[in-house]
């Protein structure tokens, strides 16, 4: 197979792009070879530079949920760009993505539009402190929940496939406030929370570890937890960035019959363009500005393009 074209356009990134690529598992360190340069894609094929046609498993690591260039995402986005590109104001769109948010996920009664994954999980973990007044939290080893410094400690992804489990440049203040437990092990969250009493704010877990296996929660495990953050008032954070609007319509809490305090969105909740989300329960959401102190901002968040072609699927979904 002749791949030429991305042989050279890799050799030219390198020279501008740190490692050559814009995220480290497109690098294909992990399987080895050179990375693949895409030009176009349709349905459930794509092809690179030099016109090698591939099916692809992959779905940009999530988004797209239909394939390729669906009509009715690519309908959407001709049509939102003829009014422009972005506002730096509130649109109507933005306001029907979070009605359909909160009718396919009902435990999600007020949420917030960013720009990532990465960036609603730190969002609600921010939001979780704030609503407590507790600093810590507790995150499962080998679980993935974006690049943010606290997250990046045992972490899974490309930090786990690249063989750094905690990242230089995180400092040991951030790890100090994340808490490690094992996956499906209650009795690791007891003992957390037993030599760490009144001190955390939030437990965050996915429901279906992605990058470790596809490993999903235990029945007795979950319940358990769910009832060990009620009784000492912690925040429960459902990380769906991977299963949200996939698993179920209402994603993986749908499946187990958990509803979380909050949970965080994206890859799928964009349509193939980048847009995270978090929501939950409306006294937390609340305390997030400008309704409240927990300060939360972004320049695009909500942006019209992005919420056009979330939209788009979200309704295709519903």
């Amino acid at each position: 197979m002749n791949t030429t074209k991305s042989k050279h356009l890799f050799e030219k990134a390198k020279n501008y792009i740190p490692g050559g690529v814009n995220s480290p598992v497109r690098a294909f360190k992990s399987v080895g070879g050179d990375p693949l340069f895409i030009k176009k894609g349709s349905g459930s094929k794509f092809w690179d530079v030099d016109g090698n046609e591939y099916v692809d498993y992959i779905g940009s690591w999530g988004p797209h949920l239909f394939g390729h260039n669906p009509a009715f995402i690519i309908d959407a986005l001709k049509s939102a760009i003829e009014n422009g590109t972005s506002f730096g104001a509130p649109t109507e769109l933005e306001v029907e993505m979070a009605k359909i948010i909160n009718e396919l996920v009902p435990s999600v009664e007020m949420v917030r539009m960013v720009n990532s994954g990465t960036e609603a999980t730190m969002s609600a973990v921010r939001a979780a402190r704030g609503y407590t007044g507790k600093e810590k939290f507790i995150k499962f080893e080998g679980c993935y929940h974006g690049h943010a410094d606290y997250f990046l400690i045992k972490a899974g992804s490309g930090a786990l496939t690249l063989g750094v489990p905690t990242s230089p440049g995180v400092t040991k203040g951030n790890a100090a406030d994340t808490l490690l437990a094992d996956y499906n092990d209650i009795n690791s969250i007891k003992k957390l929370v037993s030599a760490n009493k009144n001190e955390i704010a939030a437990v965050i877990i996915e429901p279906i570890a992605g990058n470790m296996g596809v490993v999903k929660v235990k029945d007795d495990f979950i319940k358990e937890l769910r009832s060990i953050c009620d009784e000492e008032k912690i925040v429960l954070i459902f990380d769906e960035v991977m299963t949200g609007f996939r698993v179920a319509a209402g994603g993986a809490q749908e499946v187990l019959g958990i509803k979380p305090d909050l949970s965080t969105f994206g890859k799928i909740i964009g349509g193939g363009l980048p847009v995270g989300a978090f929501g939950g329960k409306r006294e937390i959401m609340e305390k997030i500005a400008p309704s409240g102190p927990v300060y939360q901002a972004g320049t695009l968040s909500g942006n019209p393009l992005a919420m056009a072609a979330g939209y788009a699927a979200l309704k295709h979904i519903k």
